[in-house]
C-alpha cells in the first residue's frame, strides 16, 4: 500500500466514480453521471474538445483538466500513471472525487480501471458509471445491430502486433485508427504508411473492393456523423483527422452448422419446440 494511504484502522472517508460524458455534448450525460459531478469535492477531466470541457466547468467550480499531462513523445502510458496518481491522492485525503472521460469511462481508457482497481484495494468505495460510447453512436448511424450477425471489436494495431483471426461472416470493427502501429505509445498518429500496412494486412481476409465504412462520431450536437463508404484498397487515403473507426460489413455469409443442426433436431424431438429458428435474414 503506497505510503500515503490511510491505515487499516483509518476512517477512509474518500471515494471516486468514474462516469462517461458521452460522446456528443450535452446530450449523452446520464442523471446520475450529472449528480456525480455536481455532488463531488473535485471533478478530474479527459475529454475529446475543450468546447466540452468548458461544459462541464458549468456544472462544478473545480474541474481539473488532465489533457496537459499528454506530450509529444512522451508515453502515453506514462501519462495515464500520472492521472492515476493525481486521482488517487484526492481520494487518499478524503475527498470525493468525480472523473469524467470521454464517452464511456471503462472502453479504450486504462486509467478509470485502475485508479477504481487501487481505490477499492484500499479500501475506499470506487464505482463506474457508464456512458453513451463512440460504439452506440456507430450502431445507431449506420443501423446496426451487433445481435444479428454479431460485431468482433479490436483495436487496430492488434492485427498488426499479433495473429488475430477474424470472422468476416460478421461486422469487424477496428478502433484507434489514429495510432495504428504504433509501439512507442508517444505518437498522437501514424503516418498514412502505417495504414497501408493496415489495408495489406486485411486484403488477406477481405478482396480489396470491399467496401468498407470510415466512421466518426459527432461530438458537438450541431454536427452530424462522418460516414465514408470506399473499397478496401482506398482506406489509407480517405480523408482522416484521426478519430475515425473503420467498420468492414460481412464479406461471406454465415455457414449452418450442419451437426449441431441435427442434434437441435434431436432434441426437439423430444423437448418439443414452438421457437422460430434463430437465423440472421
Amino acid at each position: 500500500m503506497n505510503a500515503s494511504a490511510p491505515s487499516s484502522s483509518e476512517t477512509r472517508s474518500g471515494s471516486i466514480t468514474c462516469v462517461g460524458m458521452g460522446i456528443t455534448l450535452g446530450s449523452h450525460l446520464t442523471p446520475l453521471a450529472r449528480n456525480c459531478i455536481e455532488t463531488a469535492d473535485v471533478v478530474f477531466a479527459a475529454l475529446s474538445d475543450y468546447v466540452v470541457e468548458l461544459w462541464l466547468r458549468r456544472l462544478h467550480p473545480d474541474v481539473r483538466s488532465l489533457q496537459p499531462y499528454y506530450r509529444p513523445g512522451k508515453s502515453r502510458m506514462k501519462t495515464y500513471r500520472e492521472w492515476v496518481e493525481l486521482m488517487i491522492a484526492e481520494v487518499r485525503a478524503g475527498r470525493r472525487v468525480c472523473a469524467v472521460f470521454y464517452g464511456h469511462p471503462g472502453i479504450f481508457a486504462w486509467s478509470p480501471h485502475k485508479v477504481i482497481e487501487l481505490a477499492r484495494a484500499e479500501g475506499y468505495p470506487a464505482y463506474m458509471e457508464p456512458g453513451v460510447s463512440a460504439e452506440d453512436c456507430l450502431y445507431a448511424d449506420l443501423g446496426i445491430d451487433p445481435g444479428r450477425i454479431g460485431c468482433q471489436h479490436l483495436e487496430a494495431s492488434q492485427l498488426l502486433f499479433f495473429e488475430r483471426t477474424l470472422d468476416t461472416t460478421g461486422h469487424v470493427i477496428l478502433w484507434q485508427l489514429g495510432v495504428v502501429g504504433d509501439r512507442s505509445l508517444g505518437r498522437f498518429r501514424t503516418p498514412d504508411a502505417y495504414r497501408e500496412l493496415l489495408v495489406e494486412r486485411l486484403c488477406a481476409d477481405y478482396p480489396a473492393d470491399h467496401e468498407v465504412i470510415v466512421y466518426r462520431a459527432p461530438t458537438l450536437p450541431i454536427e452530424g456523423p462522418h460516414i465514408q463508404r470506399m473499397p478496401l484498397r482506398e482506406f489509407a487515403a480517405a480523408e482522416f483527422t484521426g478519430q475515425e473507426t473503420l467498420v468492414l460489413p460481412p464479406a461471406h455469409a454465415l455457414k449452418p452448422n450442419v451437426a449441431m443442426r441435427a442434434r437441435l433436431d434431436a432434441l426437439d424431438a423430444v423437448y418439443g419446440t414452438g421457437a422460430e429458428p434463430a437465423v440472421a435474414a
